[in-house]
């Protein structure tokens, strides 16, 4: 997959139009499906997104995403897209939808097809949606798909619902509408070491800042180290029994694993909350509780 980062003219394609944070199992059917036009008429697929999200803009507040925008890359790019261009937002933020569509995506990209989802919205204040995608499909001479919502049980599949997940620590139910495991990925940067002196050495990493804060607690996880999967528990918090800092860390203990791993890349995947993060009265008390977080994983 090609990254593409400003407007050039690459013709004939089938388009994904969306922001795709999350690229869950909404997002990959609208994605999967401009891939599958793409190869049925002999054609090159392309996301087209912005590499902010139009919130953050209008809004001015920071981002909390799902994926940060190299894990977001890499899931769209494992969906077979031939192009992920990803445009500035606020130089085309003023464009209508009628403006946007002919100017940016027809003159450019002139489509064989587009794809979005069925909520899609798109221009100043906006004006376009799919109905006007439906509506111009025969103007600009595009075939034009709205694909339907996607369920998880009886709820949809929103960006929206999965950060709400996230945010109250409902990881599995998260994971599920994801179709693959929340997870942070990160180079291993040194600690203060105090697990070691409790007989549970960590792994640190640090939370990225535009990632949505799931609850301070325990988490079952899976760590993924040069292509090797470990079992694991991570405490995200403050560590109030060993520490008065108010910085949040995530440091992961991994089981039956003793290799140095310092500025290494990993990924910790999270498959479920054990438990909230609380104070202990003693080390003794903290170490039989993580001997009990463990076993839970074992």
């Amino acid at each position: 997959m090609q990254i593409i980062k400003e407007l050039k003219k690459i013709p004939d394609l089938s388009l994904a139009l969306g922001f795709f944070d999350g690229v869950h199992k909404g997002h990959q059917a609208v994605i999967k499906n401009a891939v599958d036009f793409a190869k049925n008429n002999g054609l090159k697929s392309a996301v087209v997104t912005f590499s902010n999200h139009p919130h953050c803009y209008f809004y001015d507040v920071p981002p909390k995403y799902i994926l940060t925008s190299d894990e977001r890359a890499k899931h769209i790019a494992s969906l077979e897209i031939d192009y992920l261009i990803e445009l500035d937002f606020e130089s085309i933020s003023g464009l209508t939808a009628e403006d946007y569509l002919k100017d940016v995506l027809v003159r450019n990209f002139m489509p064989q097809a587009i794809t979005t989802g069925w909520n899609h919205n798109f221009g100043y204040k906006k004006s376009g949606n799919v109905k006007f995608l439906a509506d111009n499909s025969r103007k600009f001479n595009y075939e034009y798909f709205e694909i339907p919502p996607q369920k998880d049980g009886n709820v949809t599949i929103s960006s929206t619902v999965i950060r709400n997940y996230l945010s109250k620590g409902e990881i599995q139910k998260a994971n599920s509408m994801l179709g693959f495991n929340f997870s942070i990925s990160g180079k291993v940067v040194k600690g203060k070491q105090l697990g070691r002196t409790i007989g549970f050495p960590t792994v640190n990493l640090i939370y990225p800042t535009e990632l949505i804060e799931l609850p301070f607690g325990v988490y079952a996880v899976r760590v993924k180290i040069e292509g090797q999967l470990f079992k694991g528990v991570t405490n995200f918090g403050i560590r109030p029994t060993v520490s008065d800092s108010k910085l949040a860390t995530l440091e992961t203990f991994i089981v039956d694993f003793n290799q140095d791993v310092y500025e290494k890349m990993i990924e910790v995947e999270f498959l479920k909350m054990i438990r909230s993060e609380k104070k202990f009265p003693s080390l003794d008390a903290l170490k039989n509780q993580i001997d009990k977080d463990i076993k839970e994983i074992v």
